[in-house]
């Protein structure tokens, strides 16, 4: 399984980097953690636009999930032909979300490009990776990831403040990408982010192997969030996110 960082900032685009996406490949399979706001042109970067096979949406802020709607262009009308229709998985009203964005009727959405589908209670497959989507703790319907493939884990907390669930979702992970949109220094509003000592201790809990700090805010100083982490008690190696960055697990 391999990971790119597409996007890692949070809240809103940063100077160095569009908000959050990861991009997930086995087997000739590529699969997109979310798609928030400039991230498409960011992917082009690293990756054919069109050779993506599915997208997986931990919530429906914009930072996670607005450039759906111009990648929607890009697989609509491309010169070349319409590409394949993909699966979406995402919370409830994902479709009507998306196509409201676009200003589209809601029939027809988007389904020129992708089918829309809500998390199932259960793990599912989706190409080769078996993925687990477990609610988490913030102000709307999100979903922390398990990506699972071959006896190598990715965990990937989307926006959440502290909560067991992200425990369950991360444990004995490989690969641990969690937001740490927080600092300690201020006071910050409950159920809604974690700081990077929070995140760090979260990943203690989970026993996971490697701890990426992401959605990181323009507005934070990153090595105060790196910092904070390792202030907690994990074991493991921290490191920030950063744009192309890969992980080969």
């Amino acid at each position: 399984m391999r990971v790119t960082v597409i996007g890692c900032s949070g809240s809103f685009p940063g100077p160095k980097s569009p908000a959050s996406s990861y991009l997930v490949e086995a087997d000739g399979f590529s699969m997109l953690l979310d798609l928030g706001n400039g991230a498409l042109g960011s992917l082009q970067r690293f990756h054919d636009v069109l050779d993506i096979d599915a997208i997986c949406f931990t919530h429906l802020h914009p930072d996670h999930c607005l450039d759906l709607t111009v990648y929607w262009i890009a697989r609509v009308y491309c010169p070349f032909g319409k590409a394949p229709v993909i699966p979406v998985y995402g919370p409830a009203g994902t479709a009507e979300h998306m196509a409201k964005a676009y200003e589209l009727e809601p029939n027809p959405d988007m389904g020129e490009a992708f089918t829309f589908h809500e998390f199932p209670a259960e793990p599912f497959e989706l190409g080769p990776f078996r993925v687990t989507a477990a609610r988490v703790n913030h102000p709307v319907e999100a979903y922390g990831l398990r990506v699972e493939h071959e006896g190598k884990v990715l965990a990937y907390s989307g926006d959440t403040g502290g909560c067991q669930a992200l425990i369950d979702i991360a444990r004995g992970a490989d690969l641990f990408l969690c937001e740490a949109a927080f600092v300690e220094s201020r006071p910050n509003p409950p159920d809604m982010h974690l700081t990077g000592r929070e995140a760090a201790e979260h990943a203690a809990r989970a026993g996971v192997g490697r701890l990426v700090l992401t959605h990181l805010l323009p507005w934070n100083d990153p090595a105060v969030t790196l910092a904070e982490a390792k202030m907690a008690d994990y074991s493991g190696p921290i490191e920030l996110a950063q744009v192309g960055t890969v992980y080969e697990l």
